[in-house]
């Protein structure tokens, strides 16, 4: 792991003519991925969402080859139509391979993917085990690469909110949380795909509390009455964690948004 420190430049300068990249952005309609096209498109790069929407399906190749002709750098911030353990495996070990193989074609100088901080430390969970693939398969790959593992979003506290909900209480792990801002991935990744390729490294958000705060303050500020409360034994999506499993075990980039800005923005 590497790049401690913080994050907090999100001005980039226009590109001159001669500097101008064509970067392909996997899963370039969703969250990450259309606020990453939007800044590499506005510092002047030739940004390319690919999706199935714009007619890239990466499990089956329609498109695949086309898409990455000509580009200097892939980035796959694609996720999972399914989360179920058999489907969400074959999805991203057999996007994985598919863009790799036509990386390596194209002669493609940076692979880039958002991963996810702990995938290597929860194999009971199959999101995660096929995390880990996806990454084990990109780094045996032979071609240069950057792997951003990044907390769960802000984003999603939400959500997780709701799938731990049972008669109006909500019962979280008793483990320590460090979300990190969504818009705040976007641009490191921005950052990321315009530079050298960097191996592994972790990004968070900059507050580091137990799981149960984070939700209990996100839906006061919803006004939601819910009962927010913890529990060793409560699981995180089917699976168990320990104290240190969602957040960065060594060295991380912190970026920037603090989480009461987030909640107040």
């Amino acid at each position: 792991m590497g790049c401690p420190g913080t994050f907090s430049d999100r001005s980039y300068p226009r590109t001159t003519e001669r500097d101008v990249m064509r970067i392909v952005v996997v899963g370039g309609s969703g969250r990450i991925g259309a606020a990453l096209v939007e800044q590499l498109r506005a510092a002047g790069h030739e940004a390319v969402p690919a999706s199935p929407s714009t007619g890239v399906d990466t499990l089956t190749g329609k498109g695949v080859a086309e898409a990455l002709a000509g580009a200097q750098v892939v980035v796959d911030v694609s996720n999972s139509p399914s989360f179920a353990d058999a489907e969400v495996m074959a999805f991203f070990t057999t996007s994985t391979r598919t863009l790799l193989d036509a990386a390596r074609t194209a002669g493609v100088a940076h692979y880039v993917a958002l991963s996810i901080v702990g995938t290597d430390t929860l194999p009971d969970s199959g999101y995660l085990r096929a995390k880990t693939a996806q990454e084990e398969l990109i780094t045996a790959s032979g071609l240069p690469f950057t792997i951003v593992r990044a907390t769960q979003f802000y984003e999603f506290i939400d959500p997780i909110a709701d799938g731990a909900a049972i008669d109006g209480v909500v019962t979280l792990p008793d483990a320590q949380f460090q979300p990190v801002a969504a818009a705040d991935v976007s641009a490191l990744l921005a950052e990321v795909v315009v530079g050298e390729p960097a191996g592994v490294f972790d990004i968070a958000g900059p507050d580091r509390r137990p799981f149960a705060e984070f939700v209990r303050e996100t839906l006061a500020a919803r006004g939601d009455t819910r009962t927010v409360t913890s529990a060793p034994d409560a699981e995180y999506f089917g699976t168990r964690l320990e104290q240190g499993s969602l957040v960065p075990a060594g060295a991380a980039r912190l970026l920037p948004t603090r989480f009461e800005d987030w909640l107040t923005s």
